[in-house]
């Protein structure tokens, strides 16, 4: 954690709802004018698309069918930790980006599915923002989870997960149900292993949950709507946290306990606008103090 150069990191699993955070996160900085050096977690898989194809296909023919992009032989956990460590000391570090796209793409005259080269981040950010997989990890060789100062984690009940990821690859990666499904169990030790185990060092937790019948996600054919879910935020540690202000602006929410409040799924934008406003606020303040 760093005072001068604070971390925000955003974890949650593919298709968990990570982008949505984002983008109210950015909502945030515009508004009260931050200049936040953002970081993609996918620019930290070890392989490109091309590459990871090879590989899994080498695990399979090895009878290792749990090789994924979830663990760590997939990804840079050092370097991702010597980023945050680095920006906490210095507000510097190295970056890349990865590819998505034709579109992302095309200024970089690269194909989709492959790395930028490294890049120093420019030096004059006011704090770091990281959306991805790992911002929590640890393992026996590293400790990610120690260097943010807000860890925020979006974890959907996991049936609603599976039909949040169906429907994104099948729409828009053209994917089958079956081949999702392989990718899925495929994931499930690594996401077992390293995934959950981030959801208890968090320091707020979004997690939500449908009010349909989401039994076998695997023929839903439809996602859930935000108005037929509802949306569960947990507090590790509640002191500080303004309750009466959060149920007096989230309209029909309660408190089922002493550090948690569930509110309507409609309410999500407003709920972390509520609550990470004022915190974003006091890390500022606190790096503005230490400058003066």
């Amino acid at each position: 954690m760093s005072t001068k150069h604070p971390i925000i990191a955003v974890t949650g699993a593919s298709g968990a709802g990570t982008t949505s955070v984002m983008r109210a996160f950015q909502q945030i900085f515009r508004r009260e004018h931050i200049n936040a050096a953002a970081v993609e977690g996918d620019s930290f898989h070890r392989f490109d698309r091309a590459e990871m194809k090879v590989r899994m296909a080498d695990a399979h023919a090895r009878g290792d069918h749990s090789f994924s992009h979830f663990g760590p032989e997939s990804n840079l956990f050092e370097e991702l930790e010597e980023l945050f460590r680095t920006y906490g000391e210095t507000g510097r570090g190295k970056v890349r980006k990865y590819l998505h796209d034709e579109e992302e793409a095309a200024p970089f005259d690269q194909p989709p599915g492959t790395f930028t080269p490294w890049t120093d981040l420019p030096g004059d950010s006011d704090l770091l923002f990281y959306e991805g997989l790992h911002g929590a990890v640890v393992t026996d060789k590293v400790d990610v989870a120690q260097h943010p100062d807000l860890l925020i984690g979006v974890v959907p009940v996991i049936n609603l997960e599976w039909i949040q990821k169906l429907h994104r690859d099948k729409t828009q990666r053209g994917y089958s149900t079956e081949a999702v499904t392989d990718t899925i169990l495929r994931r499930m030790p690594d996401y077992v292993n390293h995934i959950c185990p981030q959801f208890s060092r968090t320091h707020v937790n979004f997690q939500r949950v449908p009010m349909v019948d989401t039994s076998n996600p695997f023929i839903a054919r439809t996602i859930p709507t935000a108005d037929e879910s509802m949306l569960i935020i947990r507090f590790a540690d509640p002191r500080g946290i303004d309750f009466s202000y959060l149920l007096s602006m989230l309209h029909d929410s309660f408190m089922s306990r002493a550090n948690t409040i569930v509110c309507p799924g409609g309410k999500f934008d407003l709920a972390m606008q509520l609550i990470f406003t004022p915190m974003v606020w006091r890390l500022m303040e606190r790096r503005t103090q230490l400058a003066s």
